[in-house]
């Protein structure tokens, strides 16, 4: 959420900044609102003062053993109408929330100006893009012929878009897992965290998935508002949500992993074959919770912590600053690293690295306190430290043999006991 006094005296620079999302912000609209709010507020402390004054001659007439019918009943019309001018200013205020809920992020300065994806731009590489003298195959290509990867049991299970893995990708799966949370907290400083699947609207809303983005989530058939999560990030960062924090305890950085569910809506028809876009998957989630002057810093780290393991499996990938119209609606900037898929001749994301400055912050209190003992809110930002499926598929292609086997890259090696290659 936007600042909102920063909103009420910047709303033309918002509405600005915004367009560069290709987001329009009615400014009219919203001074409209504000001035309707401004108007009420007023006169209902008007009404409140005069009724407080009016009900204080009251007590001194009747002290004075006066008639103080025609005084109670002005002040009971008073307090009518009070009433109807809060039920108006409570009505304009939800208007209001609403609208500052629907608001995205303010993209930082450094963001290329862009519509779409075409416009990203391509910061570093890493790795020689292997080349092959056979066809390559695609990931599900090689488990289906393996054996060990089953898109149609999962579709009898339960629908399209899961899968069955067994045997030695499974295994392969779970060791990713275990050697990102290592190199994570061994080499970069994480705090291993364990959250709930679950999560409540509030903490939806917290982290900027609720009101917007509800179509994305699966939402639970029961009495309260629960929703399977659709990252770690929100049930992670939402352990802040209405704390103060001391300042000396910053930055906090957590490593999670969890599964994550998400609907999908609005990307048929794309990616609906094999790993890449699947209603449950695996990830890796990296949280910082950091003071504002540090957390652009912080996001160069967290990237780079992303990347590490790329490198750590030798796998070729590039990384792109994404630009306006195509960043996260909570993210001021992300860097985007794509992995490079063989039997795509592309490279696909396989994480997306964000800091949101105080858009979430400011939705959760989340504050700390300062040297100087002033409150202000925290910065926090996100990652994937990787998404787990999609390094699988990555592997799975970059050390395809002719025969359709999967070398293990050197470091999984201990994770397996020493397994060299799937076949």
């Amino acid at each position: 959420m936007l600042d909102p006094h920063f909103l009420r005296e910047n709303s033309q620079f918002v509405a600005d900044r915004l367009a560069r999302r290709g987001f329009h912000f009615d400014v009219d609209a919203f001074m409209h609102l504000e001035s309707q709010r401004k108007s009420l507020q007023i006169l209902t402390q008007e009404l409140q003062k005069e009724r407080n004054e009016r009900s204080t001659e009251i007590g001194k007439a009747k002290s004075r053993g006066e008639d103080i019918g025609p005084q109670r009943e002005a002040v009971n019309q008073i307090s009518e109408q009070l009433e109807v001018k809060k039920t108006e200013l409570a009505a304009i205020l939800e208007q209001l929330e609403q609208l500052s809920l629907s608001l995205p992020n303010l993209p930082h300065e450094s963001v290329p100006v862009g519509v779409d994806e075409k416009a990203n731009v391509e910061i570093r590489r890493f790795g020689k893009i292997p080349s092959f003298d056979f066809p390559v195959k695609s990931h599900d290509e090689l488990g289906e012929a393996l054996k060990q990867m089953d898109f149609a049991l999962g579709a009898k299970i339960t629908g399209s878009r899961f899968v069955v893995m067994k045997s030695q990708l499974a295994r392969l799966h779970r060791a990713l897992i275990q050697f990102m949370m290592d190199v994570h907290t061994q080499f970069h400083g994480y705090q291993e965290i364990y959250v709930p699947y679950i999560v409540n609207a509030d903490s939806l809303i917290g982290t900027g998935q609720l009101p917007k983005f509800e179509g994305d989530l699966f939402k639970l058939n029961v009495d309260a508002s629960y929703y399977l999560t659709s990252t770690a990030e929100i049930p992670v960062t939402n352990t802040v949500r209405d704390l103060i924090l001391e300042s000396d305890a910053l930055p906090i950085r957590y490593v999670c992993h969890s599964p994550c569910f998400r609907s999908e809506a609005g990307s048929y028809g794309r990616d609906t074959k094999g790993m890449i876009r699947q209603h449950q998957f695996e990830k890796v989630e990296l949280v910082w919770i950091s003071t504002p002057e540090l957390s652009y810093d912080a996001l160069e780290q967290l990237t780079g912590h992303a990347e590490s393991i790329l490198q750590r499996l030798n796998l070729p990938y590039r990384v792109l600053s994404l630009c306006t119209g195509d960043m996260g609606a909570t993210a001021t900037k992300t860097y985007d690293l794509e992995v490079w898929l063989p039997s795509q001749n592309t490279y696909r994301e396989i994480s997306s690295c964000s800091n949101t400055e105080a858009f979430q912050a400011r939705r959760m209190k989340a504050r700390y306190r300062t040297a100087s003992r002033d409150l202000e809110l925290v910065h926090t930002l996100n990652g994937s430290g990787l998404a787990v499926g999609r390094t699988l598929v990555a592997i799975m292609e970059n050390y395809q043999d002719k025969n359709g086997n999967i070398h293990i890259p050197e470091v999984l090696k201990p994770y397996l006991g020493g397994l060299e290659i799937i076949q």
